[in-house]
C-alpha cells in the first residue's frame, strides 16, 4: 500500500485494508452467496465488490461491528487479533465468513473521520 508522506506535526495513522469472504455454508444459501464470495473494505471506509458480484446486506451487517477494531494492529493477547470468523444471523443459511487482512495503509490522521 501506499505511504503517505507526513510533514512536521501530521499525525499518520495505519490501517489494514480488509476483505469478508464466505468461508462456509453449512446450511442452505437463500440470498444466493457461494463459498469465496468476498466484499473488501480499503482506504478506511470503501466498500468494494469483485465486478458483478454481490453481497448479502445481512451477513455483512453481522461483520460491520468488528472491521473497525480489524483494521487497527491489536494487542497479541486481544481475542480479536486471533478470531477472525463472523456468523451470518440468518440460522438456516448457517454462512460463515472469514475476515481478513489484506495489506496495510498509512493515511494522514486529519483526512479520516
Amino acid at each position: 500500500m501506499s505511504d503517505v508522506p507526513a510533514g512536521p506535526g501530521d499525525a499518520v495513522t495505519e490501517l489494514y485494508d480488509l476483505r469478508i469472504v464466505v468461508d462456509r455454508i453449512e446450511g442452505r444459501s437463500v440470498c444466493g452467496m457461494k463459498v469465496g464470495d468476498h466484499i473488501d473494505l480499503v482506504e478506511s471506509s470503501r466498500l468494494c465488490l469483485p465486478d458483478g458480484g454481490h453481497f448479502c446486506v445481512y451477513a455483512l451487517q453481522a461483520a460491520l461491528p468488528l472491521l473497525p477494531a480489524k483494521q487497527r494492529k491489536l494487542p497479541d493477547g486481544d481475542w480479536l487479533e486471533r478470531d477472525a470468523l463472523v456468523a451470518c444471523p440468518d440460522p438456516e443459511e448457517r454462512l460463515i465468513m472469514r475476515i481478513e487482512r489484506r495489506g496495510i495503509r498509512s493515511m494522514r490522521t486529519e483526512d479520516l473521520t
